[in-house]
């Protein structure tokens, strides 16, 4: 087993920075979202896998702390562990690193509700999911920036 967490590696694209050649503060909820999708992804298979169960998740809570800058074409580690898990709700942590010098660039904690779509009521997280989530993917490499 590793000490490291699930990794996901992303490249800042051009679009992505402001008028001061960092990334803009706002991209930081589109790249806590392509990092958890991912997870969960690993975790659970298939987002469909969820849906076909009559669950899903709702974000209830995002917070981000800037760190360091990160710049155009810079690659992003997301470092993605699970946070506290309770009854019907869920956080994940995230650690962005640059890669290549691991300079801490942001840290994010998202919280999701677990939901019945067909109720669009928040429901218990089920022991499986709350095994999955306990579990992690420790290890695991995704990478899209192409390093």
């Amino acid at each position: 087993m590793t000490d490291l967490p699930f990794r996901f590696r992303f490249r800042v694209r051009y679009g992505e920075c402001d008028a001061q050649s960092v990334v803009f503060n706002a991209r930081y909820a589109d790249y806590v979202d392509i990092s958890v999708n991912e997870y969960i992804r690993t975790l659970f298979g298939d987002y469909q896998n969820l849906l076909d169960q009559d669950l899903d998740i709702q974000v209830v809570s995002l917070t981000v702390n800037y760190r360091a800058p990160a710049r155009f074409d810079d690659v992003l580690e997301a470092r993605v562990r699970a946070g506290r898990i309770g009854n019907t709700s869920f956080t994940v942590h995230l650690e962005f690193y640059r890669y290549g010098d691991e300079q801490l660039v942001a840290e994010a904690d998202i919280t999701y509700v677990l939901i019945q779509p067909s109720k669009m009521a928040k429901t218990p997280v089920p022991a499986r999911i709350r095994e999955l989530l306990e579990a992690g993917a420790p290890g695991v490499l995704i990478s899209h920036a192409g390093e």
